[in-house]
């Protein structure tokens, strides 16, 4: 059976491969068969770049998918002004299934696993001394992929049975479309997470140390670490941390100075490298990418996003955190943002730390450091006082989590794994989970829809 490779994939390759100043012939039709597609390692290496591109886009790890997360997950700390009726909808939990947002998201995760299992299908053509990263590099894609769809579409894994809970497709081979021509069904969430660990595991083993600013080991480490604690295996979390603490040391990282350093934030905006904080950026520049965290919260976007008083109360007097925050034409903003061809920060070290402690605190270890040790990390970087380890408590570290993460797409995800609510809302409820897209179920009648649509 022949294997085909997405148009768009192609096309993305095709404009890298000219930047490269190297030629790929195309057929002109909506697949082309892989062999075709990819006779070569670098033709391997420019798709590989294209699945880059994808796993970047609006909707997806280009900040739409966090963004959107951030509104569901609010219920008193956020206003939206925006007129995007279907961002609106998301804001209210009052979601139809076809919302284009949402929509966006599935396809856009769909579009970039579809380009690594291209990649994957082809590493018999790959320079020995480059198949073991590239396999790595396309599963930590696919992986990350897959762990955004699992906890937006489906239930959490600590809502029922995770062996039965209907979790996404998981699509292993290369397909003509953005979904699986054969009429694929929803594994379970357990399945799911089983393929997710199992992807970044491989990576973690077959990525470099140093890799630019492409998926290493450090960022393969670090996935697994948000993933185990989504999962509640506490750990396997604090181990994972710790090595993506560990190996993104090894590679040059350190937490910035100041916060702010860690945003990157420049006047007039401008593109940026990654800070010493980024474990794993998505690159934005002026003529490429896109950083919807710009987009909805700053004013330089469309600000269509403003900080309410309730999150102000949550902060200690003198935390620096406070200095992002301005007022402009009268609404409160986060400046975190503000830098519009900034790279999207997709995993900071300081998100290790903070599930180091939690992990660590939850089972009285002390894997890489103590708790409280982590924790004081974070508070003295933001100008606080440290606390003792007599006095740390999970509430503690719950809430240094939520200001030092803040706006950045945590937010509904620990809602639901601490089984928390939302106004009146339990984690649980099906209006904190996305539909299954109208026009996918109409496509492949096999896709159950969510309760509650």
């Amino acid at each position: 059976m022949k294997r085909y490779i997405y148009k768009g994939t192609i096309i993305f390759s095709l404009l890298f491969t000219i930047a490269c100043s190297k030629s790929l012939d195309t057929q002109p039709t909506s697949s082309i068969d892989q062999a075709e597609a990819l006779k070569t390692s670098d033709d391997v290496q420019v798709a590989l770049v294209g699945a880059y591109y994808d796993m970047g886009s609006a909707d997806l790890f280009g900040g739409g998918s966090s963004v959107t997360a951030e509104l569901l997950g609010d219920y008193n700390e956020l206003n939206w002004t925006g007129t995007f009726q279907d961002m609106t909808q998301i804001k209210n939990k009052d979601i139809t299934t076809n919302n284009v947002f949402i929509t966006g998201t599935w396809l856009d995760a769909y579009k970039a696993i579809n380009d690594v299992n291209n990649i994957l299908g082809a590493l018999s053509v790959v320079n020995a001394s480059d198949a073991g990263r590239i396999e790595g590099e396309a599963k930590f894609i696919r992986a990350s992929s897959l762990f955004e769809l699992v906890r937006l579409f489906a239930k959490s894994w600590n809502d029922g049975t995770p062996s039965s809970n209907p979790g996404v497709p998981i699509i292993l081979n290369p397909t003509k479309g953005i979904t699986a021509a054969d009429k694929v069904s929803r594994n379970s969430v357990q399945e799911v997470y089983d393929q997710v660990i199992n992807d970044l595991k491989d990576a973690e083993g077959k990525l470099p140390l140093d890799n630019g600013f492409f998926a290493n080991k450090a960022a393969a480490a670090a996935m697994l670490a948000r993933v185990y604690l989504q999962k509640e295996d506490y750990p396997a979390a604090a181990d994972a941390a710790n090595r993506a603490i560990n190996l993104g040391g090894a590679a040059g990282l350190s937490l910035t100075d100041k916060y702010a350093d860690a945003f990157a934030i420049v006047f007039p905006p401008a593109p940026v490298g990654n800070t010493t904080e980024d474990v794993f950026a998505i690159q934005v520049n002026t003529s490429s990418g896109i950083n919807a965290f710009s987009r909805y919260f700053s004013p330089y976007g469309r600000g269509d996003i403003q900080i309410k008083p309730a999150h102000f109360d949550l902060y200690e007097a003198g935390d620096d955190r406070l200095n992002l925050f301005y007022n402009a034409a009268g609404s409160d903003v986060t400046g975190k943002f503000d830098n519009r061809y900034g790279n999207i920060h997709t995993i900071r070290l300081a998100e290790m730390y903070l599930i180091r402690a939690e992990a660590n605190f939850r089972t009285s270890g002390s894997v890489g450091a103590n708790p409280a040790d982590d924790i004081n990390l974070i508070r003295r970087r933001v100008n606080l006082t440290p606390i003792a380890d007599a006095n740390l408590t999970l509430d503690i570290i719950l809430h240094e989590r939520k200001l030092e993460l803040a706006f950045e797409g945590f937010n509904l995800h620990d809602i639901k794994r601490t089984k928390a609510s939302i106004g009146s809302l339990n984690y649980n409820s099906p209006k904190l989970i996305f539909p299954i897209p109208k026009r996918e179920i109409i496509v492949n009648p096999n896709l159950t829809q969510n309760e509650g649509y």
